[in-house]
């Protein structure tokens, strides 16, 4: 569970810094909250008792490292 917390919190602090540094262009809000949006529901699923053995299942960690790869390269280049 604390790796899905820890990507939670990642992709929230990515962000948080796309939307700091890309002050001045546009849709940057838009572009920020993609990628912290997702990382704000991990991190609710993780709390969520009713959640975690859905976590836990090997499809949807796979499913989440690809998805959460794919924020992070979005955020890398944006």
């Amino acid at each position: 569970m604390m790796n899905y917390r820890w990507g939670g919190y990642l992709l929230i602090a990515l962000g948080l810094i796309n939307l700091r540094y890309q002050t001045g262009h546009s849709n940057v809000l838009a572009h920020s909250l993609i990628i912290v949006i997702p990382g704000a529901l991990v991190l609710a699923a993780t709390w969520t008792k009713s959640l975690a053995p859905t976590l836990e299942k090997k499809s949807v960690k796979i499913a989440a490292i690809v998805i959460g790869l794919a924020l992070i390269a979005y955020s890398l280049l944006n």
